[in-house]
């Protein structure tokens, strides 16, 4: 007759009785498992999770690990708060070239919005080319001395008559106050905390003004749009 491998020759009753009784003592093990084996499975289980140290190991491994998370709105079924927005446009006259604080201005403008703001964000934006925005220190005005000397500096007039610049028919601080403007930014954005821009105790708000006529226009007035995003 046809000759067959002793391994294959067990009834499938009997593999699968063996299958069953090595589960059967593998689960066993798990729900009695030895000291060692024990403590190695509660080093798995998160810190979160309380347990008595006399409970089954089993009792902890459907434990789920709990979270916390914080929102503005409030545990209860309430709809969260509508943002609020408002905008304002403010013309500041800067007295010279140079770099002038302007907090006091802008504080003025949106007082009476941003009171009630608990939380949000101002933004501010220059609408020119030969001016930005920056935010430095307010107590010392030596700094904002010292800040014209280091962007006069770093972009000085005389490149405009040495060929460095080709953009000179406006004059000789006119290509210098192009590269002013986008080294230093023409827009802030600053936190609103409870009612009020969230600037440090020495920060405030500078409008540098790059050229020495102005522009076109004759003077030095710069529009600035201010842009308040916030809820109560």
């Amino acid at each position: 007759g046809s000759r067959q491998c002793r391994l294959c020759s067990a009834p499938p009753s009997s593999y699968q009785r063996y299958q069953q009784q090595k589960e059967t003592v593998s689960m066993a093990h798990f729900r009695s498992p030895s000291k060692a084996h024990r403590l190695f499975l509660l080093l798995l289980l998160p810190a979160s999770v309380a347990f008595s140290p006399a409970a089954p190991i089993h009792s902890f491994v459907s434990a789920q690990p709990t979270s916390t998370s914080t929102s503005l709105c409030s545990a209860s079924n309430t709809a969260p708060a509508i943002p609020m927005w408002a905008q304002h446009e403010i013309s500041i006259t800067a007295p010279s070239r140079g770099c002038h604080l302007i907090t006091s201005e802008v504080n003025k403008a949106i007082q009476k919005d941003i009171a009630s703001m608990k939380i949000g964000m101002a933004n501010l934006f220059i609408q020119h080319t030969s001016a930005s925005l920056t935010i430095n220190e307010n107590a010392d005005p030596d700094v904002r001395r010292d800040m014209e000397v280091a962007l006069n500096k770093i972009c000085p007039g005389q490149w405009t008559k040495d060929g460095t610049f080709h953009h000179t028919m406006e004059g000789e601080d006119d290509m210098p106050g192009h590269v002013k403007s986008s080294l230093m930014g023409v827009s802030l954005n600053i936190p609103i905390k409870n009612g009020r821009l969230a600037l440090g105790t020495w920060q405030g708000i500078y409008l540098s003004e790059h050229r020495d006529q102005g522009g076109w226009g004759g003077g030095h007035t710069r529009r600035i749009i201010i842009t308040l995003q916030g809820q109560s």
